[in-house]
């Protein structure tokens, strides 16, 4: 790449730093209409952990939401002139221990909305219930966020078929696991809308986890979780030097295409994690969102549908 062609390319992601948080205030609903599946235990009140020495991103703090016990979807629409009748679950990461709630929620909602695209960020459980399987409860509230959507798209003007997911890190875990399990639903079903299917249309995984355990180089994912060709077709972000193994996306986007899936991955050589879709001018990593930008065009969600 050209001395000249980076600074372009970051020219519409600056512009990402000056979008508001949201375009309007978000529809907030509870995911569940009780208490979650499994969950018996208590936990302090849900609160904002960051705490004042804790590292900026890009200059700014980030909230990171801890104990949180009622999983709830804070729904973003795009100005009607826009809106596409596409949608996103957003599951942000931090380690299934917080939610890195701005910066990989409601910064994200905000960049759909300019795209014409519904944002909708899952606010699910963490810390882990189960240390065990760590990702059960948070695929569980992605499962039942993605039914949920699906039985109100007539209501919010979606199409119903274009429902997708985007996470981050441990987020991207639960986004990754869900779309693979298909409609392998991890919790007995509930009500009517359990009936609904919980598949994702489409997936975006950015620094995901779930596929290579730490200190590991081979492909693990938990028991009943496999690779098909019913799998959506997914979209994968990572820099070689993140903490998190790139192994993670490149070895499930390769088993993806050993079985007749579709991946698009773009792997940078330096860019660390935790960046959100907050740009760093020294970071190519950062300018992502212009090639999901690309991908979903291409992939005809960002017009409105016939």
């Amino acid at each position: 790449m050209a001395a000249s062609a980076f600074p372009a390319l970051l020219l519409p992601l600056l512009a990402l730093a000056a979008l508001p948080l949201a375009a309007a205030e978000p529809l907030v609903l509870n995911l569940w209409p009780g208490t979650p599946p499994g969950d018996t235990g208590t936990f302090p009140p849900e609160a904002d952990l960051t705490k004042d020495t804790d590292k900026l991103i890009a200059g700014r703090r980030i909230i990171k939401l801890g104990n949180v016990t009622t999983p709830q979807l804070a729904v973003y629409r795009p100005a009607k002139e826009k809106d596409t009748g596409a949608a996103v679950i957003i599951c942000p990461g931090g380690g299934f221990s917080i939610l890195a709630y701005d910066l990989e929620g409601t910064e994200v909602a905000a960049w759909l909305n300019g795209l014409g695209v519904t944002g909708i960020v899952l606010k699910y459980r963490v810390p882990a219930r189960d240390p065990k399987q760590a990702w059960l409860a948070p695929v569980q509230d992605t499962q039942r966020a993605v039914s949920v959507v699906r039985a109100r798209a007539a209501e919010w003007g979606l199409d119903p078929a274009r429902i997708g997911l985007l996470g981050f890190s441990a987020g991207g875990t639960a986004a990754a696991y869900t779309s693979l399990l298909l409609d392998d639903r991890r919790y007995p079903a509930l009500d009517d809308t359990d009936k609904i299917s919980c598949r994702p249309d489409f997936t975006l995984l950015i620094y995901t986890g779930g596929f290579v355990a730490r200190g590991e180089t081979t492909l693990a994912v938990p028991n009943g979780i496999a690779f098909t060709n019913l799998a959506p077709p997914m979209f994968f972000v990572h820099a070689f030097d993140d903490g998190v193994p790139v192994q993670n996306t490149l070895l499930a986007a390769a088993e993806l295409k050993r079985v007749g899936g579709s991946a698009e991955v773009h792997v940078y050589d330096t860019g660390g994690h935790g960046y959100g879709l907050r740009p760093v001018a020294a970071q190519p990593v950062t300018t992502w969102p212009a090639r999901a930008e690309a991908w979903l065009a291409r992939r005809d969600l960002l017009s409105r549908a016939p």
